[in-house]
């Protein structure tokens, strides 16, 4: 710093000492720098990690998820360019489907990219992982997939529901144990089954899904004649479908990721496993490619979804184009949708926090979230052992000549439910 002494008189015509001049000058110095950097915008764009499966057995998901996010950010930075204001960045890290990888790019973009806040999170046991980082750095994580209760329950973090203050995780997607809410109805009202088998992955996902349904069935007065688990990597579910074979359940009931679920159904074909209906618990059983590696094994499948491109929600059908227009294929599921969502609730935070990008601003600006997204409704409520949580409601679909089609409920549903089934016909080559 350089030091400016002025030789100058007071009114008595005595000399001012100058140790007081440079005092006077270094205190108008940082007035005037303080009062500058305070009134300067922040510059560059504002960062966001993601924290997605971009290779790994689950990547499918995290290129639709990921597909969905630049989507996004394309309108939502040619908006920003508009009004003014910074441009975001998604910055993504590969969790490739594995906890500990998961920690370590939750850990990596808060301490090495500096991310102003997450986002992203595909399966459960990843996202609870990334979610105990960003609780610890108490930098907030907004969860667009991940779905086993706990992510959103602050005694599992050491907290409790009335420490919403001190809790960073949102979730916008539904918890698992309302995945089947929707289909109860369905169940309930058409199918009227007496009997269920569930076969579920040994995952967080999985686990409390097959306990979230068995709640379901007893709910309906359906009886669960076996429950079945297997290790991520199975190839063979032969020995698992032949148990549910032999007690000739009214329906199966499967939580699997999409090759599995794939593979569960070509097998059920083989050995000829024929109850009244199949139903997946959403997951892989929505995805372009369940059709595509379960061929004619996956007709006329039920699922469980939190999301179709036919509901009457402003820019569901629009999102669901213009994914198509720009990456081909079939289209995005429910996956997709909650991370285009995703993306539009970032951007409408942070534009509420005014360039002030510091980590309680954006948590009061997620607490005070009210909005609507392609996905639905977005509001975080609390409610039972959940805090920072987003409701909806959940559907169904059935894959009828070749597309996902929306059945229930009936006054939404796109096409009319197929049942009875019979699946030697519809097998048939």
């Amino acid at each position: 710093m350089l030091s400016l002494f002025i030789h100058i008189t007071n009114k008595k015509g005595k000399n001012m000492k100058p140790i007081k001049i440079l005092l006077i000058a270094i205190l108008t110095g940082v007035l005037v720098f303080g009062i500058s950097s305070c009134s300067k915008k922040t510059e560059g764009p504002v960062k966001v990690g993601v924290v997605l499966p971009l290779t790994g057995s689950k990547a499918n998901f995290g290129e639709m998820e990921k597909n969905s996010y630049e989507l996004a950010l394309k309108k939502i930075n040619a908006d920003r360019k508009a009004k003014g204001q910074n441009p975001i960045e998604f910055v993504y890290e590969d969790d490739t489907g594995k906890p500990d990888v998961g920690r370590a790019a939750a850990e990596k973009l808060i301490n090495v990219n500096k991310v102003k806040m997450l986002a992203g999170g595909y399966s459960s046991s990843v996202t609870f992982a990334a979610a105990a980082v960003a609780q610890q750095y108490r930098v907030p994580f907004l969860v667009n997939t991940g779905s086993v209760d706990k992510i959103t329950q602050p005694e599992d973090f050491n907290l409790t529901t009335n420490d919403g203050d001190k809790f960073y995780i949102y979730r916008l997607n539904p918890p698992v144990s309302e995945y089947a809410s929707g289909l109860e109805g369905l169940l309930a009202t058409k199918v009227k089954p007496k009997s269920v088998f569930i076969i579920h992955e040994n995952t967080a996902f999985g686990t409390k899904g097959a306990k979230a349904f068995q709640k379901s069935a007893d709910k309906l007065g359906i009886k669960v004649l076996g429950v079945e688990s297997y290790s991520g990597g199975t190839v063979d579910f032969k020995p698992l479908l032949s148990n549910a074979k032999k007690v000739k359940p009214d329906m199966m009931y499967m939580i699997s990721y999409v090759m599995d679920a794939a593979m569960l159904m070509k097998q059920s074909r083989e050995i000829g496993l024929m109850p009244k209906l199949f139903v997946g618990a959403g997951a892989g059983y929505t995805m372009p490619a369940f059709k595509e590696n379960a061929g004619v094994a996956s007709r006329n499948v039920v699922s469980a979804t939190l999301w179709h491109q036919s509901l009457p929600i402003e820019g569901a059908k629009d999102y669901f184009d213009n994914y198509i227009k720009t990456y081909g294929g079939d289209g995005p599921d429910y996956h997709g949708a909650e991370a285009y969502s995703a993306a539009m609730v970032v951007d409408n935070v942070l534009a509420r926090c005014k360039d002030n990008y510091d980590a309680e601003t954006i948590k009061k600006a997620l607490d005070a979230t009210d909005m609507m997204t392609p996905f639905g409704p977005v509001k975080f409520t609390a409610y039972g052992k959940k805090i920072h949580q987003n409701r909806m409601q959940t559907y169904v679909v059935q894959w009828i000549d070749g597309a996902l089609k929306l059945v229930w409920p009936e006054d939404l549903a796109n096409a009319k439910f197929v049942f009875p089934i019979d699946w030697k016909k519809v097998w048939a080559d």
